[in-house]
């Protein structure tokens, strides 16, 4: 089966709209979807990119532009009071999660408390409340989150999503093609059939 790798950041608005498709694009190609977490800091520090909101201009349009997807695609949104926040903790968890096939429902509640219910998941016990939220035990998810190979696997992510020439988030990939935003998910779904074909 075709599998879509789907490197993401809790902190990306245009991950969570991403994310709130990206399960239906690979359904109707037949594939799957392998949810892999990294650190959106430190690929634009390996990049030399950077976040929009530095530029005035672009953060306004960039809250703008996302109610605009968030409309078009029939999701909640609206602009996390308590962002940029930290989002490392809560990549490790879905990393813990992702141990007991609970990726996918972890990261998309996280991303709805993130976008749609202004939630700060720095907070330990927000992350608690999510843990449970998926079937997770909370605290033995929560201490196994601040595991070193946990650590280590969350770095491995970003820098492989690095070397494979992603710069910012959403990165996508089928097979070695790269996709970068939410705004490119035709072009994924194209990949994905053409994949399919073969």
């Amino acid at each position: 089966m075709i599998e879509l790798e789907f490197f993401f950041d809790f902190a990306s608005q245009y991950s969570y709209l991403a994310a709130t498709q990206i399960e239906a694009v690979a359904a109707r190609a037949g594939a799957t979807v392998r949810w892999r977490p990294m650190v959106l800091g430190a690929v634009f520090k390996a990049t030399g990119n950077d976040m929009p909101a530095r530029v005035a201009a672009k953060a306004a349009y960039m809250v703008r532009d996302v109610d605009r997807w968030a409309k078009r695609y029939g999701v909640p949104f609206r602009m996390n009071s308590h962002w940029p926040m930290p989002t490392v903790n809560a990549e490790r968890l879905c990393l813990v999660a992702d141990e007991q096939g609970l990726a996918a429902p972890f990261a998309l509640v996280t991303f709805a408390a993130t976008w749609a219910e202004d939630r700060d998941i720095n907070q330990p016990a927000e992350l608690a409340r999510l843990a449970e939220a998926v079937g997770l035990d909370a605290k033995a998810a929560l201490e196994r989150a601040q595991a070193p190979e946990i650590k280590d696997r969350l770095r491995a992510n970003t820098d492989e999503a690095v070397a494979r020439g992603a710069f910012g988030a959403p990165a996508i990939f089928v097979g070695d093609q790269l996709f970068w935003g939410n705004d490119r998910l035709h072009f994924v779904e194209e990949a994905l059939a053409a994949a399919a074909a073969r």
